[in-house]
């Protein structure tokens, strides 16, 4: 298990490099693919999306879609951020306000098609599945997608790893501190074996490493710019949301008494398994990266 388990953390960080690196069409497939994944994985945990659909529901296809359409939409936005650079300081704010705006109406209109799908094929669906299939789209594809948004910033190539970093970082952290200090248990109920003590000493961990890589990739930043302290800021705070995503897919996990999301990665589970605290630290390292970073 131990070996199984180790190759597919290699295979995954070989992927990721490639991915990453290469930027662009390729981090933008790979990632829609992985929300589609982990989409279906999430739709089938809650019962979506069962084996009696024959894999063809039609919330679910809305979902699907509605994923695509937000994709499209976000590769769209890269343009206009790159476009909006070349530009006057007004325009270029009109040009985000308005693409910022088709987001959030694409998202909209999203909803309003679920809600067709549940009226004219009612009793089919029950409310909470609607609910459950629109919070697959913004839990999976749209929180996904700002790994790409991150790549897309200025010194996006470097930034982009503190999503990693710190969520797979403080994971590691977490768990070395807890083996050795663990005594008071953060949540008894939902995860017994995660202590206060290894959540400190992951958010400590992520932090010191986000100081290191700063140290490391500072002379390749725009402008040689150092960012120790606030890489370290960003990773800690990273760190802290990257539990509550781990929890959080525990909690829904345990809800529908399942062990894992899926099969696609041996020994990890499914997409929704090795990406949960990812899924949530990539906004976070997003936003905290406009604000310190600039």
């Amino acid at each position: 298990m131990f070996i199984t388990r180790l190759i597919s953390g290699i295979v995954l960080v070989a992927i990721a490099l490639i991915t990453i690196l290469s930027g662009g069409p390729v981090l933008f497939f790979t990632l829609l693919i992985l929300s589609l994944v982990g989409m279906n994985e999430l739709y089938r945990a809650v019962k979506v999306e069962d084996k009696e659909d024959g894999g063809l529901s039609p919330l679910a296809l809305t979902g699907y879609a509605g994923a695509v359409l937000y994709y499209i939409l976000v590769y769209w936005m890269a343009d206009v951020n790159n476009i909006s650079g070349e530009i006057n300081g007004g325009a270029a704010s009109v040009l985000l306000q308005e693409a910022g705006s088709l987001m959030l109406c694409l998202l909209v209109l999203i909803l309003i098609a679920m809600m067709f799908v549940y009226v004219f094929t009612y009793p089919r669906y029950r409310s909470e599945q609607v609910m459950s299939a629109f919070f697959g789209v913004v839990y999976v594809a749209v929180m996904l997608s700002y790994i790409f948004k991150t790549r897309c910033l200025p010194d996006g190539r470097f930034i982009v790893w503190l999503i990693f970093l710190c969520s797979w970082g403080c994971d590691t952290c977490a768990y070395c501190v807890g083996m050795l200090f663990g005594r008071h248990k953060m949540s008894p109920k939902l995860s017994p074996k995660k202590s206060v003590e290894g959540a400190v000493g992951g958010v400590a961990g992520a932090a010191l490493l986000g100081a290191v890589y700063a140290a490391a990739v500072g002379g390749f930043l725009e402008g040689g710019k150092g960012l120790i302290l606030e890489f370290a800021v960003i990773c800690a705070v990273g760190a802290l949301i990257s539990m509550v995503g781990d929890l959080a897919a525990s909690a829904i996990k345990r809800n529908h008494g399942i062990k894992d999301y899926g099969k696609l990665i041996p020994g990890h589970g499914g997409i929704l398994d090795r990406f949960d605290s990812v899924i949530f630290t990539a906004p976070v390292i997003y936003f905290l990266a406009v604000l310190l970073v600039g």
